[in-house]
């Protein structure tokens, strides 16, 4: 029996971001009998501390972190590859293998993987985005990630990348510490389409949405994902259609300083309706919308701009290199040049529908050709 067990995401079925979603999908896709997958989980009860929890028979160790803001991922990350080392011994696990998720461990990941390299278990990393290139990062803190970003490449038997992009960053950055590096995006479902439900109902009632009369945003609420400039070129453009924006939208610091900066509330068409976790809700809303905003400016291949292309006619991506690399041909690109997005936004609006389907097609074939899931899965397989 092949035992792999995956670090650094907040569980397996979690309600939250890209690793969990990928973390999930990739081993409800794996499919192989010979195979026990465990996952470590953040609990914040203190009395499912260290419990063993089957979830479709994957093995999920509880860690126990309390809500720390921003280090909480930190301080768990550290804690569940700390107790992996106890958890395969008292286990019995034999044939291990290890995927690591994020370089959040700094200075004290050689010591945390000592002991398992001391016993020959190989230990993939996944470095996830340039975390350090993120704007929400004082300058501190992307030293830091900097700092254990070297030490985690350094360290790991294996680099897997979900861009070409960063394994090229990978490569020439670290290429002093001769790593075996490997490229395997995330995957995606081509769906069938979806009736609307009575949630999807309720929120197109409340925010006046209608079907093929909106621009879709969906991620995190982050400044990196260029929601000032998008809002802010939005509000300029002459479309009829609304921007719904789904995001974890809180009264935060940076939510208010949009309000102030771009004043969008007095432009009515902009309508933040809050998160969708519900999976057909969101794949209602991609199908049903004219057309898809992306603005990740960071990270690989992003999980929601895999969605939009299985699922939405036009999409409107920022040119980045990551993005690109993914949508190709299939897909519209806007700079932070004043007035492009604008500009794009204009001429999408005049689409006919020869065209329209010509684009959804060409995101559909994108798909196809390199990001379902059982590509990804034989891509894994090949490596583990």
């Amino acid at each position: 029996m092949k035992n792999i067990i995956i670090i650094g995401a907040r569980g397996y079925k979690a309600n939250y971001g890209g690793w969990e979603t990928f973390v999930t999908n990739l081993i409800q896709n794996y499919q192989d009998q010979n195979v026990q997958f465990h996952v470590p989980e953040l609990t914040k009860k203190k009395q499912e501390k260290n419990q063993i929890i089957e979830k479709d028979k994957v093995s999920c160790l509880q860690i126990y972190s309390p809500n720390m803001g921003f280090a909480t991922m930190f301080i768990y990350a550290i804690k569940a590859l700390f107790k992996i080392n106890k958890y395969i011994k008292k286990q019995k696990l034999e044939n291990v293998t290890i995927y690591i998720l994020g370089c959040r461990m700094g200075p004290l990941y050689p010591f945390l993987v000592h002991p398992l390299r001391k016993r020959k278990i190989p230990i993939y990393l996944n470095p996830d985005g340039l975390e350090w290139k993120r704007e929400k990062w004082s300058w501190w803190i992307k030293q830091c990630f900097k700092i254990s970003e070297r030490f985690m490449v350094k360290y790991s038997n294996g680099i897997i990348c979900d861009s070409r992009a960063i394994k090229d960053y990978v490569d020439t950055k670290y290429e002093k510490y001769k790593k075996k590096t490997y490229f395997i995006a995330y995957g995606a479902y081509l769906q069938k389409k979806v009736l609307k439900n009575k949630h999807v109902e309720e929120l197109f009632k409340k925010f006046k949405i209608q079907e093929n009369n909106y621009y879709l945003i969906v991620g995190r609420f982050v400044p990196e994902n260029n929601y000032e400039l998008i809002i802010e070129e939005f509000m300029k453009s002459n479309t009829n259609r609304d921007l719904v924006i789904v995001s974890n939208v809180e009264e935060n610091k940076f939510y208010h300083d949009l309000k102030v900066k771009t004043n969008f509330l007095k432009d009515k068409r902009i309508k933040f309706i809050g998160s969708v976790y519900e999976k057909e809700s969101i794949i209602y809303l991609r199908q049903n919308a004219y057309a898809y905003i992306h603005g990740h400016s960071a990270g690989g291949t992003n999980p929601s701009l895999l969605e939009a292309l299985a699922n939405t006619k036009i999409n409107i991506l920022y040119n980045a290199i990551y993005n690109v690399e993914v949508g190709k041909l299939s897909s519209l690109y806007f700079s932070k040049k004043e007035n492009d997005l604008k500009r794009i936004i204009e001429m999408a609006d005049q689409f006919d529908e020869k065209t329209i389907k010509k684009y959804e097609k060409m995101a559909k074939d994108r798909i196809k050709s390199e990001y379902t899931w059982n590509y990804i899965v034989e891509q894994y397989k090949k490596i583990w």
